[in-house]
């Protein structure tokens, strides 16, 4: 219980302690480097359009923007959409056999001209001033990667569940940039020198592995809340938790491939960082298994464990009831946070299970929004 309660507030608390006495504020200046917009797309006909349109109103000049779309096998229109808007600057790199993200990404950094790289989803929308932002923090030469601010927009414009989730994420994000860096980037919309990326794996999430990248490079990561990129809430939630599934498997890829920058000696606050907000994060569903099975028999011997036993059940209960309803449709936040949490620590448990028996994320079919 105490491991559970330390990866969600306890860490962030020892955090903010050391970022009261630690500052490492990054050196934000407008500059105009040359860069590299890189997008993978699979089978996007029905959103690539509004990508397009959303990048063409970019406040940055046109003279040093590069833009790659990468079609990964795709079978439907997009390869067509995308060339009507080649003589406005846009590369359309089709690939006839899928092959996944990360190789379409690697594919397109072999043509990337920029200084700086900026990876962005098809259904991630940015600020008119989000790449300029984006830049900025570039002017720091210690830093080597940044991520982005996610903002959820759910169908009815009402805050999810995920909302809070993700703002928690965000906000945890920020206090580990204060004392160095974070240990996770928006996969959706993040920046990364290109010296940064020269290392790229078409195997393992892009995202998390740039950021490993810099570290081990001698910089860090950082997030500029002033470049946001907004996507909006999933349209199926049992995809949705497929998709969990997916980040957290890929995620234990990454990790246990690199498992050296758990080496406190060498990356000193990174691998506190690093094993705390991942691996013990991950740990989490584990840790409510033994609670709620160890709590059984002492309920019956302590009124104290009796009522933790009563409250574990009512928070399990109130998920539950939600799941079979529909997911984050309720609007009080006591009731979103228990179905959320409860899918967020399934979703490891079974991206565990996949772990252990050998499976690996290479392709998938992007998720409907």
């Amino acid at each position: 219980m105490f491991c559970v309660i330390y990866a969600y507030i306890i860490y962030p608390i020892t955090i903010y302690i050391i970022g009261q006495c630690k500052h490492n504020d990054v050196v934000n200046i407008a500059i105009n480097c040359s860069i590299t917009i890189i997008i993978a797309a699979h089978n996007e006909e029905k959103r690539i359009l509004k990508k397009l349109n959303n990048l063409l109103m970019l406040d940055y000049p046109n003279k040093d923007i590069q833009v790659i779309i990468v079609s990964d096998g795709s079978t439907d229109k997009t390869d067509s959409i995308i060339r009507n808007y080649q003589k406005r600057g846009v590369k359309l790199l089709s690939i006839p056999e899928r092959k996944g993200k990360e190789n379409a990404q690697m594919e397109a950094l072999k043509q990337a001209r920029g200084e700086v790289i900026v990876f962005t989803d098809v259904s991630t929308l940015l600020d008119k001033n989000a790449i300029k932002q984006i830049v900025s923090n570039f002017a720091d030469p210690t830093i080597g990667c940044v991520s982005s601010e996610d903002r959820v927009i759910g169908k009815d414009g009402k805050q999810s569940g995920e909302n809070f989730y993700v703002r928690y994420e965000m906000w945890l994000r920020k206090l580990e940039s204060k004392v160095g860096s974070p240990v996770g980037l928006s996969g959706s919309f993040f920046a990364a020198r290109k010296t940064v990326c020269e290392d790229f794996s078409s195997e393992m999430d892009s995202d998390f592995r740039t950021l490993l990248n810099s570290v081990k490079r001698g910089m860090r990561g950082t997030v500029d809340p002033e470049a946001i990129g907004y996507y909006q809430d999933l349209s199926d939630q049992r995809r949705e938790f497929e998709r969990k599934v997916r980040t957290v498997l890929r995620g234990l890829t990454v990790f246990f491939r690199n498992i050296e920058f758990l080496n406190v000696f060498r990356y000193g606050l990174f691998s506190y960082e690093l094993f705390c907000h991942k691996l013990l994060r991950w740990l989490v569903p584990f840790f409510l298994i033994i609670v709620f099975v160890v709590n059984i028999p002492l309920a019956s011997v302590s009124r104290g464990f009796a009522i933790l036993m009563a409250a574990q059940c009512l928070f399990y209960a109130i998920a539950a009831i939600q799941l079979f309803r529909d997911m984050y449709s309720s609007s009080i936040l006591f009731i979103k946070i228990p179905i959320y949490f409860v899918t967020v620590n399934a979703s490891i448990l079974v991206a565990w299970f996949r772990y252990l028996k050998g499976q690996r994320v290479l392709v998938w079919t992007p998720s409907e929004r």
